[in-house]
């Protein structure tokens, strides 16, 4: 039996944020059954610090530190008519690696997590090639194209332009196209034409994130509102500043003693300044965030830009917390109505208000919202798929189809 590759444009280890959680439990999942051979970026200095955190899952691990700025990676797009997304991730000693790896070693599947690291896959491979997308990165950045002015607007219109352009280029030479929801597979397919895309769901660990779990309790004043994610990652940025700024007014006026509470690593000085506002916190990196999540009065979710799943909605569910939406926040989570919709300050005041108002009704959306997440969404279930897709036989999986060039 060959071994897989696994490319990832960011070291699974610590799985501490959403792209980091996929990447780790798809790679646990594959290492239960083949040998894993892991190549991945690291952009933190803590990824590189993780030291042996893959070793239990991988038969070979290469981390590589990703310096080049985003000025640098621009200026080489518009050089070489590229997209910026892929150039911030062009690296030669990442080529050297793969090829390497390669040459040496038996594989027989390429496992490519995110577009940006399918330019590593060699024009010529016997392998199978597994393209796990999770979303449409095009379409996040014809939204942002959308909102912004001027130079910028024409610099994102042309990200999306050519990126979705490489994202069909891929999906048409790959064996399968993967992404995280139903809903996201479908638009790709509509779009790009490309045949054999999948839906490999996102799963959550309900076992970690369960209220009655031990954790640390935290004891703040108020009725916590309670924001969780990356905070200089542009839409959680622009998600919160809305929710302070619009929705926290008209929610105090009815509740006083309601505070927002954004929690979250790296928070941008937009999101700093926000706790400069009554009624708004903000916490920066925490050593666990179910702890802040078991003492919201609800959780919110008010996302304008959103692709495939939200862990943060999952994570908060199986927390047992009520959770108000935005429409794509929620889109792909089959939440059996737990969710409550938020796309508009009213709604979202309104729900909110709603929820702080009636401590038993939140309490009984939360218990239901629990039970689905732990029928739903357990992460062995959502992977399974994966097992037909490369072959789940340890000792000699089949392939499904040979794998052609990535792009």
């Amino acid at each position: 039996m060959g071994d897989i590759l696994f490319l990832a444009h960011r070291s699974p280890f610590p799985p501490d944020r959403g792209d980091k959680i996929r990447t780790f439990n798809v790679l646990k999942h594959l290492a239960t059954r083949h040998r894993v051979h892991l190549v991945a970026f690291a952009d933190d200095p803590r990824d590189l610090e993780a030291g042996d955190g893959p070793a239990p899952f991988t038969a070979s691990r290469t981390i590589l530190w990703r310096g080049k700025s985003r000025p640098r990676a621009l200026v080489e797009a518009l050089i070489e008519r590229r997209p910026a997304s892929l150039t911030a991730f062009d690296n030669r000693a990442m080529h050297d690696t793969v090829a390497d790896l390669l040459g040496r070693q038996p594989i027989d599947t390429i496992y490519v997590f995110s577009s940006q690291m399918a330019q590593y896959v060699p024009t010529e491979t016997r392998a199978r090639v597994i393209m796990d997308f999770c979303d449409m990165d095009s379409l996040k950045f014809a939204d942002y194209a959308r909102g912004s002015h001027g130079p910028m607007r024409w610099i994102m219109q042309r990200e999306a332009k050519l990126l979705f352009e490489f994202e069909c280029r891929v999906a048409h030479r790959v064996d399968a196209s993967l992404f995280v929801s139903e809903a996201e597979a479908d638009l790709f397919r509509g779009r790009s034409g490309a045949a054999n895309v999948r839906a490999v769901e996102n799963g959550i660990d309900t076992d970690f994130f369960d209220p009655a779990a031990a954790f640390q309790p935290i004891d703040i004043p108020g009725k916590l509102i309670v924001f969780t994610g990356q905070m200089d990652y542009r839409p959680n940025v622009e998600a919160v500043t809305w929710f302070a700024e619009a929705v926290m007014p008209q929610i105090r006026a009815v509740h006083p003693d309601a505070v927002f509470v954004i929690v979250g690593r790296n928070p941008t000085d937009a999101v700093a300044a926000l706790a400069k506002k009554d009624g708004v916190r903000v916490t920066g990196e925490v050593a666990d965030v179910r702890p802040w999540l078991a003492a919201a009065a609800c959780v919110v979710a008010p996302l304008k830009i959103a692709r495939g799943i939200q862990n943060k909605v999952l994570e908060a569910m199986a927390m047992a917390r009520p959770v108000v939406a935005s429409g794509p926040a929620a889109e792909g989570i089959d939440h059996d109505g737990t969710i409550l919709s938020g796309d508009t300050v009213a709604e979202a005041a309104d729900a909110v208000n709603g929820l702080v108002s009636d401590v038993q009704g939140a309490a009984a959306i939360g218990r239901k919202a629990r039970e689905r997440v732990r029928a739903r969404y357990g992460w062995s279930a959502r992977l399974a798929p994966l097992d037909a897709l490369i072959g789940s036989d340890a000792k000699g999986a089949t392939p499904v189809a040979k794998g052609r060039a990535a792009a």
